[in-house]
């Protein structure tokens, strides 16, 4: 259960409503393509009984991920509150944070990664439930065998598509 209030706000975006929220460490969570209500529910299923509406906190962020959906942007410079996951769940998503830009890794190397060689399974589940979407870039995640395996943001694997079309024509 996360204590503190946090603080959240939305913008436009090319996937439709982005919004984003962060608590005082930092990012905490961030959906697009959805309505307020279906945010709010995404955060009281985090634990997190305590959120207001709040444009000022949430404005860096929002523009930072703006301007990456736009191809304005590689690089997240952003502090990420890593509470309300389990160990395992930061280990990967600290390896799949560390995907560079315009590249890609299979679920077996990020397991490779994390030291659990044949985990990639677990992996797959820790990137559906990521609660940081683009920031932590699951998307950059495939199948061994180059597929386009599951997405857990809003759109499916449409918009892991149009991600890792956008990572390949932009700012090169």
């Amino acid at each position: 259960m996360h204590s503190e209030i946090i603080q959240y706000d939305s913008t436009d975006s090319p996937l439709g409503p982005l919004w984003v929220a962060v608590s005082p460490r930092g990012l905490w969570a961030l959906e697009f393509g959805v309505d307020e209500a279906a945010f709010r529910a995404t955060l009281t299923e985090r634990g997190t009984p305590h959120a207001e509406r709040a444009a000022r906190p949430a404005a860096e962020a929002l523009r930072q991920t703006n301007e990456y959906l736009h191809g304005q942007r590689r690089q997240f410079d952003l502090k990420i509150d890593w509470g309300g996951m389990t160990d395992w769940q930061r280990q990967v998503r600290m390896a799949v944070a560390a995907i560079p830009y315009g590249q890609t890794r299979s679920y077996g190397d990020i397991a490779v990664a994390v030291c659990t060689i044949r985990a990639a399974r677990a992996v797959g589940r820790a990137n559906a439930t990521n609660p940081l979407p683009l920031v932590i870039p699951c998307h950059r995640v495939i199948g061994s065998n180059g597929a386009l395996t599951g997405y857990g943001g809003h759109g499916g694997v449409q918009t892991k598509a149009w991600l890792l079309a956008l990572e390949s024509t932009r700012l090169n």
